[in-house]
């Protein structure tokens, strides 16, 4: 059931868009950020969500973003060259890129606390260090889409789509912590809401640049798998196990959405 609704989207998506890149690309940011921000929504509406409901949530991006990693990005870079090299460099500087601006934009983690220039620590609020963390998590998530839309437009959409509903879920994360912290409602889903056009941003810069210079999409393809791996392997398990939740549960969560998007992918790309 799950597959039909995504297969039928992408389909109108490029009815649409009349097969144009950049039309793709506008709806397929457009899809990630409206559904990033209804999620931030429910902030308006609820006054906690269960910590169980938390890690659920984010053990189930973490799964659907290591699927996409190889079967969206990484996969596709070694297909299009025939070759490991490309590949093996774009990780490496998608890691190398996020390790970068995790050390020199300071942004906090809920759990795991401040990372980044400590003399910068005392000198932002906690709510903007969050939004900063947000900003690092997502950038990856919207090149993923940019670059895979490049490499084959339904095989992008199907990763559009995917990691969008992931995004109604991560919204709520991410609004509801900030509105607990800020005891209001309305900044903290502004903080939702321009988080995913920041997405949405990316999804569109990374369609335009590997669309310009297409030698490097490749590099491309595999830097953004390589930075979605570095975001999920250091930023998000740890998050997740040095919480209170069960561990079988998160775990479920992770294979969760680890089947899901690998059953999309097989289905529908």
């Amino acid at each position: 059931m799950l597959e039909n609704f995504i297969g039928n989207l992408a389909s109108y998506l490029l009815r649409i868009s009349g097969g144009s890149l950049l039309w793709v690309s506008f709806y397929a940011g457009l899809f990630v950020a409206v559904m990033t921000s209804l999620g931030a929504m429910v902030a308006l509406f609820a006054k906690r969500i269960p910590k169980e409901g938390v890690d659920f949530s984010l053990s189930f991006a973490a799964g659907v973003m290591i699927v996409a990693s190889f079967t969206s990005l990484i996969l596709p870079s070694i297909e299009s060259t025939g070759s490991f090299t490309p590949a093996g460099v774009g990780i490496a500087l998608g890691v190398l890129l996020i390790y970068a601006i995790d050390r020199l934009l300071p942004h906090e983690h809920l759990v795991k606390g401040y990372e980044g220039p400590r003399n910068m620590k005392d000198r932002l609020r906690k709510v903007w260090l969050l939004v900063f963390a947000v900003i690092i998590h997502n950038l990856p998530e919207g090149l993923a889409v940019g670059t895979s839309l490049v490499y084959n437009l339904e095989v992008g959409l199907i990763t559009a789509i995917a990691i969008g509903i992931q995004d109604f879920p991560e919204g709520t994360v991410v609004s509801l912590p900030l509105a607990v912290i800020q005891r209001r409602s309305l900044g903290p889903v502004l903080i939702g809401i321009l988080s995913g056009l920041a997405e949405m941003v990316m999804v569109i810069l990374g369609a335009v640049f590997f669309t310009a210079f297409s030698w490097s999409l490749p590099y491309g393809l595999a830097l953004a798998g390589g930075a979605m791996l570095y975001v999920t392997v250091k930023e998000m398990i740890p998050e997740i196990y040095r919480g209170e939740t069960s561990e079988t549960l998160v775990t479920l969560g992770f294979f969760a959405g680890f089947y899901i998007m690998l059953l999309l992918d097989s289905t529908l790309g």
